[in-house]
């Protein structure tokens, strides 16, 4: 495998003060609840559906009860407690005989809820984690099964991983693109959501029909595509993989609906939702902190959203900023309890193609990034801001694309498409694309056991500088008391700007008191203590 002669004392300098820079966000994951949190408790005991009273039409638009219970216990005892003690002291103490029903007692307004001490707490807090480990259990179980399927179809035969995204807004029409585009040499399936559902504070129900530019996140879509690609896989005896997206106000919901449905990637990074969604930092923080030990416990790579800095910053001006990202995600990834092979960290091929020496200090960026994360399956995105409509000048630089990707060792290497960011891609245009990577993968996949780069060279130097200016930047970082909250106030990332106490999503965050109970933390981080 390619790799630079990184200056060992200055690696290590970097990881130290991303730890230093990452822990006031990790101290306030760990003081802090969201509304998302409490609901993802509930999914994970297995309350599911809508109140039928509510939304207009669609399934989709309907309230799901788990939004239903967690606002009634808001509004009548707070959050600070969590969830589980009210709605489990409720069922212990007859109220209902199980979540179903009590969800349709809050529905007609007759629930009532307390705040359990005493022996009564005792009470429904066994009930509580009795509950939650069932649904982690049922976690447990598909990674064990996702597993056997690799052991009985087999990976696909080389690295990196083919990702390709499929997305008509249609479930049922996504399932035949999805099969076909792994027939046609894709390793992993992306369902891209529905515009704009990262900002919907609640997840839809059911099988939809009705997405605009992707499909949405369900449970039901999540199981529905799962099981069409378990058919591929046994056709092409190739396990072939599925990833969505748990970003947006509903990150740790969706991560828990990942791990009962089996998916095997999930978007999840530390700031993307901040950046260019606008969602607030805490709320942000806490869930993404939650969702990635669910992530953990599920076996579930997570692809972090790097490349998105590059369409709104110079992608060499602003590389070291990457770089910074890289090793914050890796911090707070770590510290949720993901391991190497988990680690999905992103990087793109952004530079403008008319600067002299791009493919080289493309080269130079990529192999930075494989470096400092050896064991880490890197996810490496294809040009997107610099196409112009041009679609031979498209390809070719699709091409030199892959060839990076190979060269460089990459784990999942995202097809390029010549009509990225013009038209929505046709078939054909699909098509072209892998044939495209299947001929570079073919003809120099194992090149990178033959690229060295010399010592001192240009490769050589370009990376070394952009270390050294992420490490600068860490340390300016580290060094406010505030750590990365602050900086992403300052705009230190994708040029953009986000207070602690702005945009969306801050009023669904919750100050823990001293009593407060997640049965699924408590499962989720004795199980990481374990690992220890």
């Amino acid at each position: 495998m390619s790799s630079l002669n990184l200056d060992p004392t200055l690696v290590a300098r970097a990881r130290e003060l991303a730890a230093l820079a990452a822990q006031p966000v990790i101290d306030l994951a760990h003081r802090h609840t969201t509304v998302s949190v409490e609901r993802a408790v509930l999914r994970l005991a297995g309350l599911t559906g809508t109140d039928p009273v509510t939304g207009e039409g669609r399934t989709e638009d309907r309230v799901p009860w788990v939004n239903r219970v967690v606002d009634a216990v808001r509004d009548q005892v707070g959050l600070e407690s969590g969830v589980a003690l009210p709605v489990w002291h409720a069922l212990a103490s007859g109220a209902a005989p199980d979540l179903q029903t009590l969800a349709e007692q809050v529905g007609a307004g007759t629930a009532r809820f307390a705040v359990p001490d005493g022996v009564q707490a005792e009470r429904a807090q066994e009930a509580a984690s009795a509950a939650a480990a069932a649904g982690i259990a049922r976690i447990d179980a598909n990674r064990r099964r996702r597993e056997e399927l690799v052991a009985l179809h087999g990976d696909p035969p080389r690295r990196p991983w083919i990702y390709l995204i499929v997305a008509t807004g249609d479930i049922h029409e996504d399932i035949p693109q999805a099969q076909a585009a792994a027939r046609a040499g894709a390793d992993v399936i992306a369902v891209i959501r529905s515009t704009g559902q990262s900002l919907l504070d609640y997840v839809p129900e059911g099988a939809t029909r009705t997405g605009y530019a992707g499909t949405y996140a369900t449970q039901e879509n999540f199981r529905l595509m799962r099981a069409a690609l378990d058919d591929v896989s046994a056709e092409l005896g190739r396990y072939v993989r599925l990833t969505n997206y748990a970003s947006g106000l509903c990150m740790p919901e969706i991560a828990v609906l990942a791990g009962l449905e089996r998916l095997d990637m999930m978007l999840n990074d530390a700031m993307y939702g901040i950046l260019f969604r606008d969602i607030n930092p805490k709320r942000t923080f806490v869930d993404q902190r939650f969702s990635r030990m669910v992530h953990a416990r599920a076996g579930i790579i997570i692809n972090t959203g790097e490349d998105n800095y590059l369409t709104t910053a110079d992608a060499v001006d602003e590389a070291h900023t990457v770089t910074v990202s890289q090793l914050l995600n890796e911090t707070l990834a770590k510290e949720a309890g993901l391991e190497d092979w988990q680690l999905g960290l992103g990087h793109a091929f952004e530079i403008q193609p008319d600067l002299p020496e791009s493919f080289r200090l493309e080269l130079a960026h990529a192999l930075l990034a494989r470096t400092l994360f050896p064991d880490a399956p890197l996810k490496w995105m294809p040009p997107t801001k610099h196409m112009t409509g041009d679609v031979f000048r498209g390809y070719l630089l699709d091409g030199f694309f892959n060839l990076a990707g190979a060269l460089t060792g990459q784990g999942i290497l995202l097809v390029g498409m010549m009509t990225e960011a013009v038209v929505t891609p046709w078939l054909s245009d699909r098509d072209l694309a892998l044939r495209n990577v299947r001929y570079v993968l073919n003809a120099a996949g194992n090149l990178a056991e033959d690229f060295a780069p010399p010592p001192g060279g240009f490769i050589d130097r370009r990376a070394h500088t952009v270390l050294t200016e992420a490490v600068d930047l860490l340390g300016r970082i580290a060094d406010h008391p505030e750590g990365l909250i602050q900086a992403i106030a300052d705009g230190t990332f994708g040029i953009t700007k986000r207070p602690i106490d702005g945009g969306k999503g801050l009023g669904g965050v919750v100050e823990l008191g001293p009593d407060a109970y997640n049965p699924a933390l408590e499962l989720l981080e004795a199980k990481e203590t374990s690992h220890a």
